[in-house]
């Protein structure tokens, strides 16, 4: 293997010649763009987004991208669709053609079909001066002058450019529905992330013990406490308000500054005004506490009354850590 430049160079070259040509696509956004949003918004179907090869490929990542913020989406191969898939294109619908030469064979031909459907055609080209770029309703142009292949010919910058374009749409047809992550967390239930978005800390807790002392009780109470409800802590509570909390390391750092502990009380370890987190909080809320403070659990609290603890192992449970 013989290269004139060495391997990091060239990588550090690819990824700086497309963030270049991406920045170059901030002048690609026109009045066409604006329309093409405001469309698609009135849109009383879904957006149906076809291409053929490496387009084809980063119309499915658009359409996954489109579906879970909002936009209802399908993925039409441009070869399919005209061997039967074009009965997916209903009039209401609005179609995004990706072509990077917009005169591929198949998209000649597929081009007057759409058309002769009624629905509203854009055209996703590299080449404003082409078939598909001339027989769109509105276009966006994704043109880059070459590709980061040294041969200017394997897709690179090309697809770059395009898949940042789908992302500029999605995000700007979010923003103008005023999509929250309360919507996100609908279309997304499953997995780590579906849970950080809907997961609280009330669903979380309640299958954990309920350690509690009161300011009095000895350090024998406390240690039988903390050890038979596993959760490395306990609550001291009074009048059944929460005055404080025992960890395993307060525990510890008793021992070391006290020689005879056995007149000490809960009161006389505990730690007041314990870090707390309501039970309507979401769980990765609770998370981000745990983190930021390097604790392993919060006491949980409802309108400021004790009703248990959530531990780092619960969350670890529920996969989102």
């Amino acid at each position: 293997m013989k290269l004139t430049k060495n391997i990091q160079t060239i990588a550090k070259d690819v990824i700086l010649y497309e963030s270049d040509a991406l920045k170059k696509m901030v002048d690609a956004i026109d009045n066409d763009f604006e329309r093409i949003i405001e469309t698609i918004l009135a849109c009383k179907g879904r957006v149906v987004i076809t291409g053929i090869g490496k387009s084809a490929i980063i119309a499915q990542k658009i359409v996954a991208t489109l579906n879970s913020t909002g936009t209802p989406s399908l993925f039409m191969h441009a070869a399919d669709a005209i061997h039967g898939d074009l009965g997916m294109i209903q009039k209401e619908d609005v179609v995004i053609c990706i072509s990077k030469s917009g005169n591929t064979p198949e998209i000649k031909v597929l081009v007057p079909l759409i058309r002769r459907r009624g629905s509203v055609l854009i055209g996703m080209v590299g080449n404003i001066d082409s078939y598909l770029s001339h027989n769109s309703d509105y276009r966006l142009n994704v043109t880059v002058e070459k590709e980061a292949c040294p041969n200017n010919l394997a897709p690179t910058t090309s697809t770059t450019a395009t898949l940042v374009m789908g992302d500029a749409l999605a995000v700007a047809l979010l923003e103008c529905r005023s999509f929250s992550s309360d919507d996100f967390a609908q279309l997304h239930p499953g997995g780590a992330l579906g849970k950080q978005l809907y997961l609280k800390v009330k669903d979380v807790y309640l299958n954990n013990e309920r350690p509690i002392v009161s300011p009095s009780s000895t350090i024998k109470e406390v240690i039988v406490e903390i050890s038979s409800k596993r959760l490395g802590a306990t609550a001291v509570i009074q009048e059944e308000q929460l005055v404080g909390i025992i960890t395993d390391g307060d525990l510890r750092r008793m021992m070391n500054t006290h020689e005879d502990w056995k007149g000490l009380s809960a009161q006389d370890i505990m730690t007041s005004q314990p870090k707390t987190i309501e039970a309507e909080a979401y769980a990765v809320h609770a998370l981000r506490i745990m983190q930021e403070k390097n604790i392993t659990q919060l006491v949980v609290t409802e309108e400021k009354a004790f009703k248990g603890f959530i531990h780092i192992h619960d969350l670890l449970r529920e996969g989102i850590v």
